[in-house]
Order: structure tokens, then sequence, then C-alpha cells
């Protein structure tokens, strides 16, 4: 977990690994989180990843949005280890600053801040373009000022069209401003057509990073859900883990993961996230852990070099 990689065209130097905070506050409370992140950083990581509208989805259990930026932020101060760890957060979903208005990536961004306690957003995504009738042009000259401020070091962008991507960083080019230097998908062995293809290629052709999120497919790739088998956990649900349990290519990829994890004596998690990591353009697969227990095959995952035939047999399997 030592060796860190460039992010993009960044000066952002990051972990093989990023640690998403999804969880944190959801399915694991601030002692939980507490522990993970400590762990992580014992381990040598330092990207971490969030957004300010995590836990918005789940009000019925207490949450609230920018809960899990606000349990980073107290981490954060209570370590004092600000300088030793890159931020990542997102705008734009968030149900007071909701959309990629400039007036809202602006408040928004101030509210983050508080929230992480820190004067500086270290990479600042979009997080969905919903509204395309919002000119790109508008969206990168508003993160840019944010730059220029000195309250962002680098921006990247999240759910979007290629073709508004290419759009984006056209912009930036002809015009000198902050240029997006990641993308993060949704990028699994069972979701492959949501990147591979157009995104791909542009991020390729523009030099940008690729940082996948549901790398695990919300825990689906761990091997825990099954065909039939009852999970309590409120992330077995139809979307999420749960929902790819009765599919074909679920059960191939299941079996497939099983069968190589089985021969090299590590856990299913480990082969998947080797297999993302080992993709092209991929620079540091998202992954989310609730407790401590969970992290070491996370790690191994950094460790392990699939063979072309595994790694062939994971793409079959998933096609």
């Amino acid at each position: 977990m030592t060796e860190l990689r460039t992010l993009g065209s960044s000066d952002l130097l990051v972990s093989r690994l990023c640690l998403g905070g999804n969880v944190f506050g959801w399915t694991a409370d601030k002692t939980q989180s507490f522990a993970v992140l400590d762990a992580y950083r014992a381990a040598g990581g330092n990207f971490i990843d969030t957004s300010d509208s995590y836990m918005n989805y789940f009000p019925e259990q207490g949450n609230e949005p920018g809960q899990s930026e606000s349990i980073i932020g107290d981490w954060l101060a209570a370590r004092r280890n600000r300088d030793d760890v890159v931020v990542a957060t997102k705008v734009g979903d968030h149900p007071k600053y909701m959309g990629l208005a400039p007036a809202n990536i602006k408040a928004a961004a101030e509210e983050s801040l508080r929230r992480l306690r820190t004067d500086h957003i270290d990479l600042y995504y979009t997080h969905f373009d919903r509204d395309e009738s919002i000119p790109v042009d508008e969206i990168i000259t508003a993160l840019d000022d944010l730059v220029k401020a000195g309250k962002v070091r680098a921006i990247a962008t999240s759910n979007i069209s290629p073709e508004r991507l290419s759009a984006s960083v056209a912009f930036s080019d002809r015009e000198g401003l902050a240029r997006y230097v990641a993308l993060q998908p949704e990028y699994n062995l069972v979701s492959r057509d949501s990147y591979e293809g157009a995104r791909r290629e542009v991020v390729q052709r523009e030099g940008l990073a690729c940082v996948p999120y549901f790398a695990l497919a919300s825990g689906f790739l761990t091997g825990k859900y099954r065909p039939g088998k009852s999970i309590e956990n409120v992330r077995n649900f139809p979307g999420l883990a749960g929902g790819y349990a009765d599919t074909e290519r679920g059960v191939k990829v299941l079996n497939a993961l099983e069968q190589i994890a089985t021969a090299r004596g590590v856990e299913m998690a480990t082969v998947a996230l080797a297999w993302l990591a080992q993709q092209p353009t991929v620079t540091a697969p998202i992954a989310s852990a609730r407790t401590v227990e969970q992290l070491p095959a996370l790690f191994a995952a950094q460790e392990l070099h699939l063979s072309e035939t595994e790694l062939q047999t994971l793409t079959t399997a998933s096609s």
C-alpha cells in the first residue's frame, strides 16, 4: 500500500486502492469508521473518497446528507494528518445543492469544507451531470474559480456522458482553465458496459485517470450474495448487491472468482479488485469497508498479479 501513483495530469500522489467513505455513518458508525480509517492509513493508504450527499438516501435510519464528510473531517482533526491524506468529495447530489449550476457548486464546496474541517479539497468531483442544459463552460468556470481561490487542488467528474466529458476537457484546454484529471465511473466485473467503450476511449485519449466506484458491486463480488440466499443487510436489495445474484452473468462471475481465489488462496474480493486494477486506464479502484476485518482482502489485491489466463477467464465470465 505504500506505492503511490500520479493521478492523471495532477500533482496528486495517491494509493493504488482508494477507500470509499459511502458506508461511514451508514453501515459503519463513527467509532467503526475511525477504526477503518486508522487501519487504512496504517497500511499506507492515503486516498479517501466521499460525497456531500452521503447518506442522503437512507433518512429512515437517521442519516443526513454530508454525514460521511463530517465523520472524515472529525477523524482528520483528531489525527492531525490532513497533509498526509488526499481527500476527494463530490458536488451535485446534495438535496440543498442539487445540480451543477455555478452557484450550487460554490455554495456546496463551502459546506463540504466546513464538514471536512479543512481549507481545501484535494479532488473535487462533479457527481451527476443530470441537467445537460447547463453549459459545460459554466461548470468548468465555476470549478476553475475554486481552484484559483485555493479551495480545490484538482477537479474530476463522475456520472457524465462521453460527449459532455469531451466537451468539458476541450473547453478547459481552449480557455486555459482547470481541467478534469480523472473520471469516476461505475465499473466492475458485473458492470462493464458502463465504462468500457466510449467513456474509456475519452479517458485514454485525454490522459485522464480512471477511479472506478462500486469496484466490488456493493459487496456482491465478495461472494456473500448468492442466488436464493437471504442476507440481513441494508445493502442487499435490488439495485445494489442483491440485484446481481439472480442473473446469469452474476453466477458465472462468482464461479470464476471462486475458482481463481481458491487456487490462489485468497479472498474473492481480492481477485475481483486485482482484475479491475489490471484494466487499461484504471489508477485506483474504490472499495469500502465497514469493519477493520474486511480490509486485508482489499489490501491483498495490491500484491496479486493475475495471469493472462486468469484475466481472460474473468473477462469471459463477465461478458
